[in-house]
C-alpha cells in the first residue's frame, strides 16, 4: 500500500515539472520576417540574424497593436518589430504574449535603474532630464527580469524599457539593457 502511494506522488510530481517546464516564459525581439495565418504562425528575425518560428494561439495576448486593422493580422504585419514572449507547448513555441514595438506600437523609455523590485513588479527610471518614470512590471517583464532579457539590470543600469499607459498606470511589458 505505501508502495502505491509512493508511486502515485512520484507520478504526480514529475508531471507537476514538467508541466512548470511549459510555463517557462522567454522573450524574442525582433522583426517580424513572415505571417502564416492558415497555420498561425509568425517568424521572428533576431539582431543576431536567427529566426524563430511561433505558433499564435486563441489566448495569445497582443500589446501596441491595432488589432482591428484591415491590412494585418492582429495589428501586425512583416518588418514589425516585436517582441515575442512564449512558452514551449508540446513541440512548438507557443506566443502567450507579442508586443508590438516602434511607431503606433508600445512606447519606449530610455533611461537608468533607479529601484527594481522583481516581487513587487516595480521599476524607475531615471531619463536623461533626470525625470523619475516609475512602472509597474507585467508577468512577462518581472519573469524577463531574472533571465538572459534582464542580466545586469541592477541599479545604475542603462535599459529601454516598453510601456502602455492604463488608467494613468504606465506598465512595462518589456525592457532591456542597452
Amino acid at each position: 500500500m505505501h508502495l502505491r502511494k509512493l508511486g502515485v506522488a512520484l507520478v504526480l510530481s514529475v508531471a507537476s515539472l514538467a508541466f512548470a517546464a511549459e510555463d517557462v516564459v522567454t522573450a524574442t525581439h525582433g522583426t517580424i520576417t513572415k505571417i502564416d495565418k492558415s497555420a498561425k504562425t509568425i517568424s521572428v528575425k533576431t539582431a543576431d540574424g536567427s529566426e524563430h518560428d511561433f505558433h499564435v494561439a486563441k489566448d495569445t495576448t497582443f500589446h501596441g497593436a491595432d488589432v482591428a486593422a484591415n491590412d494585418s493580422w492582429h495589428g501586425l504585419n512583416a518588418g514589425s518589430e516585436v517582441v515575442a514572449h512564449s512558452t514551449k507547448r508540446g513541440t512548438e513555441d507557443t506566443a502567450v504574449e507579442v508586443d508590438k514595438l516602434g511607431k503606433d506600437g508600445l512606447k519606449r523609455t530610455e533611461g537608468t535603474i533607479k529601484e527594481m523590485d522583481r516581487g513587487g513588479k516595480k521599476l524607475v527610471v531615471t531619463t536623461a532630464d533626470g525625470t523619475d518614470h516609475a512602472f509597474r512590471l507585467s508577468g512577462n517583464a518581472a519573469a524577463d527580469a531574472g533571465k538572459d532579457i534582464g542580466e545586469g539590470t541592477e541599479k545604475g543600469t542603462k535599459v529601454a524599457v516598453y510601456s502602455t499607459e492604463h488608467t494613468g498606470e504606465k506598465v512595462a511589458h518589456f525592457f532591456e539593457k542597452m
